[in-house]
């Protein structure tokens, strides 16, 4: 108990049960590194601000090193008494220099420690994380770039809706990640703030140049405000919602190719590195790694709900209920990391089956293309959509595919209708027709090609 942090006011043992709740060492030693990093940039301004000799400064340093090398090679012995990383590494700080690492601490609280150390490790997390969503954006846009001669029925309501590149499909994914890469950066600028040296509240007594931390801890700037430096898990929050906007838009591309696989639609074929069999049917095949990546949005969700209400109730300033941050954040760093790495694996690995796609092509999805026909002879739209509609009806009716329609049947429609309407029941043609920008004719797709790839470039010199 004498060597317990708070053991000089309270008295009494701590009940085990709720040293157990308390205790974040478990999980918390992963800031092992960071929180080592910051306490030798906090050893240096108290050196500057003269509370430090500069022999402390160094047998501090020196310990600092001694700890980093033992949590490098597993060698360092956590012990029951550790609350958290910061008293296991002042522990072991003072085993191995004496007294003098209890002047570490001084005018520094674990309120501004923990939310420092938290920002470190998010700032390297995120460029890995960064790093593998790129990766993940490329291999769409390069994959894109291959097979843009592919086309495959667009679907809406999950019905055949009109007829698209198989590239334009792998962009409107790469797309929709770009996004969430851009407000990876957005939110690394946002965050990059230097919390330490505003103390448990108050600030700090003691003129510790913030400069100096800031500096050596390479944020861009210092904190405006002490008591909302130690509480603010704004940084949390936004990165555990764009999070769960990336899993979001990961999800979806997982439930695209897992249709797209089955027997039912076999457009593509995943690569068995990505799949597993049952213990039951032999015949099986299953996507395990595109489910997987769907459940976990839910997961990413959940801990982005979770520390909302933590926020929710809290006063001002540091609560312990803040210690909830650590394992969310932790959790979907893993999750990122994993997610992003194996969705790069299935899309570089899957095969796509080029006739299943055209058989699946079949003449009434070209229907919107007759109403643009009648569209381009003069017809108002409406109307023509009217037509249209009449002409699938009229193929239905007499139970033949819309294609196989008469000139006689089509003109009882319209008289608008000539021999040149054999042209629109060509899936090239209705292709090419969706110039405009952002469309999927060839023309089009290859700009979006473009413009990704060198959105590509800046993205990555922002990572």
């Amino acid at each position: 108990q004498g060597d317990k942090m708070l053991g000089g006011r309270l008295s009494g043992s701590t009940d085990p049960v709720m040293e157990m709740l308390s205790a974040s060492i478990t999980y918390d030693q992963r800031l092992s590194e960071v929180d080592i990093r910051g306490s030798m940039a906090y050893a240096k301004a108290l050196e500057k601000a003269g509370i430090l000799s500069k022999p402390e400064l160094e047998k501090i340093l020196s310990g600092l090193e001694k700890i980093s090398e033992e949590w490098s090679k597993g060698t360092f012995v956590v012990k029951q008494s550790d609350e958290d990383i910061h008293t296991a590494n002042e522990r072991r700080l003072k085993e191995l220099i004496g007294d003098i690492a209890g002047k570490l601490h001084t005018g520094r609280s674990r309120n501004d420690q923990v939310v420092t150390d938290l920002k470190l490790l998010m700032k390297n997390s995120l460029s890995v994380i960064s790093t593998h969503l790129l990766q993940l954006i490329k291999t769409l846009v390069e994959r894109a770039a291959k097979e843009i001669d592919v086309i495959l029925p667009g679907y809406t309501h999950l019905q055949k809706a009109q007829p698209v590149r198989w590239s334009q499909f792998l962009l409107s994914h790469a797309v929709a990640l770009t996004r969430d890469s851009e407000r990876l950066g957005e939110m690394k600028k946002r965050m990059n703030v230097l919390p330490l040296g505003s103390g448990a509240l108050a600030g700090n007594p003691l003129e510790i140049d913030r400069e100096l931390l800031r500096s050596e801890l390479d944020f861009a700037s210092i904190s405006l405000n002490s008591m909302d430096a130690v509480s603010e898990r704004d940084f949390v929050v936004e990165f555990l919602s764009l999070a769960t906007l990336l899993m979001i838009h990961l999800s979806k591309m997982a439930e695209d190719l897992i249709l797209y696989s089955t027997s039912e639609f076999g457009f593509l074929t995943l690569s068995d590195t990505y799949c597993t069999g049952s213990s039951l049917m032999p015949q099986k095949k299953n996507p395990d790694s595109l489910e997987l990546i769907r459940s976990k949005a839910g997961r990413v969700f959940g801990r982005l709900a979770a520390i909302l209400m933590v926020l929710k109730g809290l006063p001002s300033t540091y609560n312990k209920d803040l210690q909830e941050d650590k394992e969310a954040v932790f959790d979907v760093i893993d999750t990122l990391n994993a997610v992003l790495q194996v969705a790069t694996g299935v899309i570089s690995t899957l095969q796509i089956n080029k006739g299943n796609m055209e058989k699946a092509l079949s003449p009434e999805i070209l229907s919107s293309d007759l109403a643009l026909y009648l569209v381009r002879k003069g017809m108002p739209f409406r109307q023509a959509h009217i037509a249209s509609r009449k002409a699938v009806h009229l193929a239905e009716t007499k139970g033949i595919p819309i294609n196989n329609l008469s000139p006689d049947d089509l003109k009882s429609i319209s008289p608008l209708f000539g021999s040149d309407v054999s042209q629109v029941f060509n899936v090239v043609n209705s292709v090419e027709q969706y110039r405009a920008m952002g469309g999927t004719a060839k023309s089009s797709v290859t700009a979006q090609i473009e413009q990704l790839r060198e959105l590509l470039k800046k993205l990555k010199e922002q990572a």
